[in-house]
């Protein structure tokens, strides 16, 4: 019998997940509001409106694993966006029976000191972090009271890799540095930080939801080694025969200043602590269980780097 999966998102990780699961021969399904083909093949597409839980539900069911990986569109609105969505993800996984697998981040952790390991508290100081942590928490809580057959969020640092655009720091500067343009980075340019590819979010992501023992937790994707922003830019030039560019920081009274006319800059504003200090992940338990190792950098690059 041909598994069957449902995916809500044709963003970076949907498509790779789509990708991944349609190249082995499994049943998808992306599910999006307009519907739009992904152009992936052996992938079916709907158009839904993933808040109403009855079309989701419809849709999910006989679905194995139902994959979240929507992301709301306006930055600035996830609080108005994000529960009407969760809630009908929740509801559609409960009547559906499929398994419940979340693209997370590490939003939910807050400051930290050290690398992040997954069994870090739930210890926001911001709003995003603290609904993510909330959204988690319900969903957990879900699978513990019985009402989900499986549960699991993996979670990610920033974005490399191709169809990252605006949700990766890197590429979010990379068209300008490839004119030669100097860019400006949030927060310092200089202490390590980890990034993650989105084809290996998609790989563990799959391995998480299709693993019961997995299930009630969450996992860290395996990623390379940490870089410096200014580092990591620079390596993807490199892979597109590029030179180096000059690298400003926005930071404290100027990025305080900047903040006041962008409602985008005052949600990223709450968040440079991620920016401020080394912000590593640790990634030991997923490799140990799957076995699975992130793409290697130079490819990292190349795939971030485009055509």
């Amino acid at each position: 019998m041909t598994d069957r999966h449902l995916i809500v998102g044709a963003g970076p990780v949907g498509r790779h997940v789509a990708a991944l699961l349609a190249a082995r021969g499994s049943d998808v399904t992306v599910v999006t509001r307009s519907g739009r083909d992904t152009g992936i093949a052996g992938v079916a597409h709907a158009a839904l409106d993933a808040t109403d839980a009855d079309a989701l539900a419809g849709a999910a069911a006989g679905a194995d694993v139902l994959y979240n990986c929507a992301n709301p569109g306006d930055y600035t609105q996830w609080e108005r966006a994000w529960p009407p969505l969760a809630a009908a993800f929740l509801s559609a996984a409960e009547r559906s029976g499929a398994v419940y697998a979340v693209t997370g981040n590490l939003y939910p952790y807050g400051p930290v000191e050290g690398p992040m390991t997954e069994d870090l508290p739930d210890a926001a100081t911001d709003h995003k972090g603290r609904l993510r942590a909330r959204l988690w928490a319900d969903a957990r809580q879900a699978f513990e009271d019985g009402r989900l057959r499986g549960v699991v969020e993996v979670r990610a640092s920033d974005y490399v890799g191709p169809g990252a655009g605006a949700n990766g720091h890197v590429s979010r500067v990379l068209p300008a540095a490839l004119r030669g343009r100097r860019v400006t980075m949030m927060g310092r340019t200089d202490l390590p930080h980890t990034f993650t590819d989105v084809g290996d979010v998609a790989r563990t992501l799959v391995a998480a939801a299709e693993d019961p023992g997995a299930h009630g937790r969450t996992w860290h994707v395996p990623s390379n080694a940490p870089r410096t922003q200014a580092e990591a830019l620079a390596d993807v030039l490199a892979a597109a025969g590029r030179p180096p560019v000059k690298v400003g920081s926005l930071r404290g009274p100027a990025l305080a200043a900047v903040a006041t006319f962008s409602p985008l800059l005052r949600e990223l504003r709450e968040l440079i602590y991620q920016w401020e200090r080394p912000y590593v992940l640790d990634d030991s338990a997923a490799r140990a269980r799957w076995g699975l190792e992130p793409t290697p950098w130079e490819e990292v690059c190349r795939r971030t780097a485009g055509p």
